[in-house]
């Protein structure tokens, strides 16, 4: 079996997002860039499935510019067996980014496909669901606990109501929650290692797929400056204050 595992490069969780001043994106120059979480925890799992014995080769995947291969040479580290990027220079909207996958999976002939819930950067949460659908097979998203057996994968996701178990067949669509595993520390022999394994680069354009954009976005703007608080000394000035502010009628 091969698992497709998707990693995007964003920008470090650590990072203060600053605004430019122009509003035309965020700043990423002498930024750290990182692995999605998610996706890092998306191949955290694969790798294990694999260490157990079901299955014999974990490919990445990265869509973006050449600076990608810094995120996959990690997950080559971790354990990834090849990567594979596809160069764009422009922002990839997910049904975009879906669709790429798409051709990927037909290329490589994977059977299980983990990315994970969601970007850090834009939160769309919309890839795997898109992809499962262009690829017309199952999907089990914000999976927190996978165990794959005769042909099909057993997924346990956290809901509103507790937890809910969901049965599909391979090949499948897994997206990944937080509370799944947590990924493993990347050493320096295995980052040595990892500059040996065999990393492909594809331009987008000779997968000939339709990249193009469906949303405009004019401008980036921060979130608005959160005012000082105050203090009240009972119910009766709490209310009054929240008059004053046009939050009770």
């Amino acid at each position: 079996m091969k698992i497709l595992v998707c990693l995007k490069r964003v920008v470090d969780y650590n990072v203060r997002i600053r605004v430019k001043p122009d509003g035309s994106g965020v700043v990423t120059d002498g930024v750290k860039m990182s692995i999605n979480p998610f996706d890092e925890i998306a191949l955290e799992e694969a790798l294990r499935i694999r260490e157990r014995g079901d299955a014999e080769e974990v490919i990445a995947l990265s869509i973006g510019p050449e600076d990608c291969q810094q995120q996959l040479r990690t997950g080559l580290a971790m354990g990834a067996d090849r990567a594979i990027l596809v160069t764009a220079e422009a922002a990839v909207e997910p049904l975009a980014a879906a669709r790429v996958m798409l051709k990927l999976i037909e290329r490589e002939g994977t059977d299980l496909v983990i990315l994970g819930k969601q970007a850090i950067d834009d939160d769309c949460n919309q890839t795997g669901q898109m992809l499962a659908a262009l690829w017309n097979r199952p999907q089990a998203t914000f999976a927190s606990k996978l165990e794959l057996a005769d042909g099909r994968a057993t997924v346990t996701r956290e809901v509103d109501a507790g937890l809910e178990v969901i049965d599909v067949e391979l090949p499948a669509v897994i997206t990944t929650d937080l509370r799944l595993n947590e990924p493993r520390y990347v050493k320096l022999p295995d980052i040595m290692k990892a500059k040996k394994k065999p990393l492909e680069t594809l331009a987008i354009a000779d997968l000939q797929v339709d990249v193009t954009p469906g949303v405009q976005v004019e401008t980036y703007e921060p979130p608005p400056t959160r005012a000082k608080g105050i203090m009240v000394d009972s119910v009766e000035a709490l209310v009054s204050a929240m008059r004053d502010k046009g939050l009770l009628g």
